[in-house]
């Protein structure tokens, strides 16, 4: 069967609901163009929102709790989308992406540019993150030093994000980005697999809204990211970590000089794209 990989744009969800336009919604069209007999399904995509989507991108990652929204708008990242059109190719590559995680490696490499660029050129962010609710919303939340009850009733999921900065100018930063999630306990050396009846977590691909969340725990969120951006508070140019409670959703706030940069009037900064590419994928 056929496999392909496609280049994502921002702002094109994997899914979408019914009759939204979505990637989903485009694969027999494309099928079509292709002359490809069998029907195409999504094996791995971009993992900003990583619940619900077929074909394995999921993940094990946990959507918001029952009835309540998440507090994300529907843009989502670009990058790497990568079709089958066969079941056993996909069910051979899913079992390869989890069986890389658990070895403790990294299939899923990432590119972001920053507003800020971090202290050290690079290393590790490891954080808990969990879902918590605002309002009628929820909202993902670092938790720094989760109890290992709430992890074992994955009430927390413990992160993982290796980066690594590729070049900086301007006051920005790209960054290359690694994620993980289910390390247990946080910030200790990997242990051996435990037994069969244990209920810790297992490694596997990001959380949602992972990366987005630990660029702020740097204090250099994506640029684009109107969702967590308002985490990151400056004083006298210094950035400081805001509380999520403390930090309400709102357009990203860049100064003058980079709107210049960047050709903008503050009019226009709510459709910049979140700037935040799957950049390469490991395959077997």
């Amino acid at each position: 069967g056929a496999l392909l990989a496609l280049s994502k744009p921002p702002g094109l969800p994997v899914l979408g609901r019914p009759g939204e336009l979505s990637l989903v919604a485009l694969l027999p069209a494309l099928r079509r163009r292709l002359g490809l007999p069998a029907e195409l399904h999504v094996v791995k995509a971009p993992a900003r929102y990583g619940w619900g989507v077929p074909g394995g991108c999921s993940g094990g990652a946990s959507p918001p709790p029952p009835g309540l929204r998440a507090a994300m708008s529907p843009r989502e990242c670009s990058g790497l989308v990568l079709l089958s059109g066969c079941h056993r190719a996909t069910e051979r590559l899913q079992r390869f992406f989890t069986d890389a995680h658990r070895r403790g490696q990294y299939p899923a490499t990432y590119h972001a540019v920053t507003v800020g660029v971090p202290a050290e050129a690079e290393g590790e962010i490891r954080t808990g993150l969990r879902w918590q609710r605002q309002g009628n919303t929820t909202a993902v939340v670092p938790v720094l030093a989760p109890g290992r009850r709430s992890l074992a009733r994955k009430e927390v999921k413990s992160t993982l994000t290796r980066y690594r900065v590729l070049g900086a100018a301007g006051g920005c930063a790209l960054l290359q980005l690694q994620p993980r999630t289910g390390e247990w306990p946080p910030n200790t050396p990997p242990r051996p697999p435990p037994p069969a009846r244990s209920h810790l977590p297992r490694a596997s691909p990001a959380f949602p809204e992972q990366l987005p969340v630990h660029l702020t725990l740097l204090l250099c969120p994506a640029l684009g990211d109107h969702e967590h951006s308002s985490r990151v508070g400056r004083v006298l140019g210094v950035p400081f970590l805001l509380p999520p409670e403390a930090a309400p959703t709102r357009t990203q706030v860049l100064d003058e000089e980079l709107l210049c940069r960047l050709g903008l009037s503050p009019q226009q900064l709510r459709r910049l794209p979140l700037h935040l590419h799957l950049q390469q994928l490991a395959l077997p």
